[in-house]
């Protein structure tokens, strides 16, 4: 009879594990590694997760414009599901993001097998006594569904996917800034609030073939804290690579060729805030951009996502109170470099020449000729090759600024203060009218393209600076810089940030002339003003005489004076944003 017992015992063992993973087996693993889940499908395995684990908990942030949940998992082993609750505990958070672009789905179903594990199987549950991971399995929900075998060319698998843009065409990793979606809108209230410790954001390439099945991208130049920077370079990133490589999958820093030519090397660069790892930088927080090789089959890039997820886990896990302090310095080095110390603060870059070699495991490539094309075009061998190569990583500031005391901002333009908030930064309004000194700019040589980029004319510009004292209405908003969301501030409110309002397009009604003259009313004005000053009047003719255009346009003549005359708009260019300087 103890036979039997130890017999039935030793079956179970054996069963019940074979029945738990038959029960959790994912789409993905039932098609064989090829296909994906629907968004429905999808968004029913994230729910059996939480109902059947108590460290789960999983909201809806918001919906799509058509209509979808984007959903949020939050998994903690103290029940940690709010904010404070979270910021309450000695552990980092961590934030996924998955399907930003939905084509490049791998993040969502390597998220289901690793959470498995976690949850289910129990094998990967320490992970949870070092860390409170927040998941979004799919942020693009409506591209999610927009699905076919057709919709990336370059793709390997899988058997269908989803669309880059959302359905109102845009694309989620230009929108970090400007937040014109709904969908931005719901990450950054949740960013904001949750501010996580390190974010991972999934994608898939386009681009060269090589023998890596994933790379990565994380910024580490002067856009990061150097203390952060330190720490990228010199711990993050090579335990990361080694824990990949250990699991036999090839990675390498996402990068570019220089001047489109390998043999020249390879650059880095530094990305703008509009991107989701740049965005994490000027949060003075890390941000991992995971690319997998488009061309190696969807298991491989599913499972190599997975490695890298985990690595980065175990990394943070073993360094969690390093990178807790990491995060606060950071914070405080912000405002002491750029607010109390006055130093610049970097808002563009440019690589410098210096290098390092870095061993490249490329495709071999040739040259055919095309018929189609009418030149050559280039072929993959399938042949791999190595070679030493020179590498571009270090950056230079191109274009920066001194942060002010604060800005001014009319309270006619509170969606702009909107924005600033849900990116959390802290405004205050205005209490009683005050007179300040302020630096102005006006925009010069304005000019627009003749298309749309990401559903906005963005100008083109130069400006000039002017100090004034001004009364300041009661009801204006007043942002201070002296705040750890410095980076953001600065980025979204001075004229020369790439991501800036004014580059993205919010302020373009200033451009735009709302009075005009009669000439017959004009002409009698101009030849008053050039009576009355001699000056002027000289000014004019030797206008007329060197500036062929000027001379044989008789609107441009009268704009001379028209310009000049006190019926002139004095705010048509002038940026009604105000820089407090005193």
């Amino acid at each position: 009879m103890a036979k039997i017992i130890l017999f039935v015992l030793l079956l179970n063992s054996i069963l019940l594990p074979q029945q738990i993973m038959k029960e959790w087996e994912t789409y993905f693993e039932q098609s064989n590694f090829f296909s994906t889940p629907n968004y429905e499908e999808s968004i029913d395995y994230f729910k059996r997760l939480a109902d059947v684990s108590p460290f789960v908990k999983m909201i809806s942030i918001g919906k799509s414009p058509q209509g979808r949940d984007i959903y949020f998992l939050i998994v903690s082993k103290e029940k940690a599901f709010t904010p404070r609750q979270a910021k309450n505990t000695p552990k980092p958070i961590l934030l996924i993001l998955n399907g930003i672009h939905s084509g490049e789905i791998e993040g969502k179903d390597a998220c289901m097998l690793l959470l498995r594990e976690i949850l289910i199987t129990k094998e990967k549950q320490k992970m949870l006594d070092d860390i409170i991971l927040l998941i979004i399995p799919i942020f693009n929900v409506d591209g999610h569904e927009r699905n076919s075998p057709y919709n990336r060319i370059n793709q390997n698998g899988p058997t269908e996917m989803g669309w880059r843009t959302t359905a109102q065409n845009l694309n989620l990793n230009r929108d970090f800034m400007k937040a014109d979606t709904p969908e931005m809108s719901a990450l950054l209230k949740i960013f904001s609030q949750w501010l996580p410790d390190f974010f991972i954001d999934t994608h898939t390439t386009n681009g060269q073939d090589f023998q890596y099945t994933i790379s990565y991208g994380i910024e580490k130049n002067n856009n990061v804290p150097p203390k952060t920077r330190y720490w990228i370079r010199n711990i993050f990133i090579p335990a990361v690579e080694k824990e990949t490589e250990e699991n036999r999958f090839k990675i390498f820093p996402y990068v570019g060729f220089r001047e489109g030519d390998l043999r020249k090397g390879l650059v880095d660069w530094v990305s703008a805030p509009r991107f989701s790892h740049g965005y994490a930088a000027i949060q003075n927080r890390p941000g991992l951009l995971i690319e997998t090789h488009m061309l190696k089959p969807y298991k491989e890039r599913v499972f190599s996502t997975k490695v890298l997820i985990t690595a980065a886990i175990n990394l943070i896990s073993e360094r969690k109170k390093e990178l807790l302090q990491l995060n606060r310095e950071a914070d405080e080095f912000v405002v002491d470099y750029y607010f109390k110390n006055k130093n610049s603060f970097p808002l563009t870059f440019t690589l410098n020449e210096k290098h390092s070699f870095l061993k490249y495991k490329g495709i071999e490539e040739v040259q055919e000729e095309s018929w189609i094309t009418g030149r050559k075009i280039t072929r993959y061998t399938g042949k791999p090759y190595e070679i030493e190569v020179p590498y571009f990583s270090q950056a230079e500031t191109k274009d920066s600024v001194k942060a002010p005391i604060a800005y001014i901002i009319p309270k006619e333009y509170s969606n702009i203060v909107d924005l600033l908030k849900l990116h959390g930064v802290k405004v205050e309004i205005v209490d009683r009218e005050k007179k300040v000194f302020v630096e102005k700019i006006k925009f010069k040589n304005v000019k627009f393209p003749s298309y749309p980029y990401e559903g906005r004319f963005l100008p083109q510009y130069e400006f000039e600076t002017f100090i004034d004292s001004v009364k300041v209405a009661t009801g204006a908003f007043y942002v201070p810089t002296n705040q750890r969301t410095l980076g953001v501030i600065i980025h979204l409110l001075e004229p020369l940030g790439p991501d800036s309002f004014v580059k993205w397009g919010f302020f373009n009604s200033i451009f735009e002339q709302k009075e005009y003259y009669e000439e017959y009313s004009m002409e009698p004005i101009a030849s008053k003003m050039a009576e009355d000053n001699p000056n002027l009047k000289e000014e004019f003719l030797k206008k007329v005489e060197e500036d062929e255009k000027f001379r044989n346009s008789a609107r441009l003549r009268l704009d001379f004076f028209y310009q000049r005359s006190p019926y002139f708009d004095k705010q048509l260019n002038v940026y009604p944003v105000m820089r407090v300087i005193e």
